[in-house]
């Protein structure tokens, strides 16, 4: 099946499983968010305990899915990955000691014989949650953006300028992005406690303060939303592979892409009606509609860098080092092979859902914590 396909339509069948696992990846980074909530909706022991074991069933799926998105993407665009995290690695370390110290708080922070004592390790949440958005969010931006970088004949990355990735952070365009990410995760963390913890006042707490995050998110993602659509963009001539400079070339993407429009449409629609429904109404399922809204439109975002001969990966110091899906992927037999285990993503999503069904089954409350045998 997979065999009889061209090396382009498996390029762009792997952007797409790339796409869908960062798709997911952001969605699920309301672990993240909630982290920096900890001590906003919690006020004593007991809520702080409801609020971390309620991210503490889920903070391996965000971690999982993000293993997953970087070994998607080292499989299938290896020379990205080469490049991202060969040359911009300050950033890519910082988010990896991020994920780290989350996995080791969440390990420790009730054991008994603690000497750190919860509250460190809580500090240490935070930091992910901090971190772990917005230098993600920063570094997704770099596909509109660009990145300063040269590739020789032989793909070596030569990286310009000392700070190695971190140069990202005095752009304000990828800034934007990236407190996008971190403040969405807020909301969509809020609108999750909200429909998993049966707690009166942490409720009230989370309606207020969803307030408070949505505007800041909509301020930061509408200035990237309109500075990305009136922006030069990074175009590939389809015969000779050069790149050049298009004017308003992501908002040509969407134009000549209807279907992706009509996906960013409906995402961006997806979640302003969670938020609004869970701020007008007592309702717990805003983060029904706000989660499937953020995955539609990572998901346009990714699928117009890369679609339309865009250079996904532009470098600004050599316009033609830039990465395309066409010069970046791996092999046709390699993308072939993998191909065929993608049909087992289907699989892993039903379990996945399966999994969470199950421990959602049932509210958070401090009479069930109180007889768990392993509370984090």
């Amino acid at each position: 099946m997979f065999e009889n396909l061209s090396l382009l339509t498996l390029q762009h069948y792997w952007w797409i499983i790339v796409s869908l696992l960062g798709s997911a990846l952001v969605f699920l980074m309301f672990v993240q968010g909630g982290q920096t909530l900890i001590y906003t909706l919690g006020k004593n022991d007991k809520e702080r305990t409801m609020l971390v074991n309620s991210l503490g069933r889920k903070w391996e799926f965000t971690f999982t899915t993000l293993v997953t998105f970087g070994g998607a993407f080292f499989a299938s665009f290896p020379l990205f990955y080469a490049t991202s995290f060969g040359g911009a690695y300050w950033v890519w370390m910082i988010i990896l000691l991020a994920f780290v110290i989350q996995a080791v708080s969440y390990e420790f922070r009730s054991k008994a014989g603690n000497f750190l004592g919860a509250k460190v390790y809580e500090g240490f949440l935070f930091i992910n949650g901090l971190f772990g958005t917005v230098l993600i969010g920063t570094a997704v931006a770099t596909f509109f953006t660009g990145s300063q970088f040269s590739l020789n004949d032989l793909n070596q990355v030569n990286w310009e300028g000392p700070a190695r990735g971190l140069e990202a952070a005095l752009n304000i365009r990828n800034i934007a992005l990236g407190f996008s990410v971190f403040f969405l995760a807020r909301i969509l963390a809020i609108l999750y406690f909200m429909n998993n913890i049966d707690n009166d006042a942490i409720f009230i707490r989370s309606r207020k303060h969803l307030w408070i995050n949505t505007i800041p998110f909509l301020i930061a993602f509408l200035f990237f939303l309109t500075m990305l659509l009136v922006k030069d963009g990074f175009a590939v001539d389809p015969d000779s592979k050069m790149v050049s400079m298009e004017k308003y070339k992501y908002l040509h993407n969407l134009l000549e892409m209807p279907v992706i429009l009509v996906m960013l449409l409906i995402g961006v629609a997806g979640v302003l009606f969670g938020i609004i429904r869970a701020l007008i109404k007592k309702t717990t399922i805003g983060i029904w509609f706000t989660g499937p809204g953020t995955i539609l439109t990572v998901l346009a975002l990714f699928l117009i860098a890369g679609f339309n001969n865009t250079a996904f990966y532009p470098s600004t110091f050599d316009l033609q080092s830039s990465l395309t899906i066409e010069n970046a992927s791996s092999s046709k037999f390699t993308l072939t092979v993998m191909s065929y285990v993608s049909l087992l993503v289907p699989v892993v999503v039903a379990y996945i859902w399966y999994a969470w069904r199950s421990m959602n089954r049932k509210q958070i409350t401090q009479e069930e914590l109180s007889k768990e045998d392993h509370v984090y």
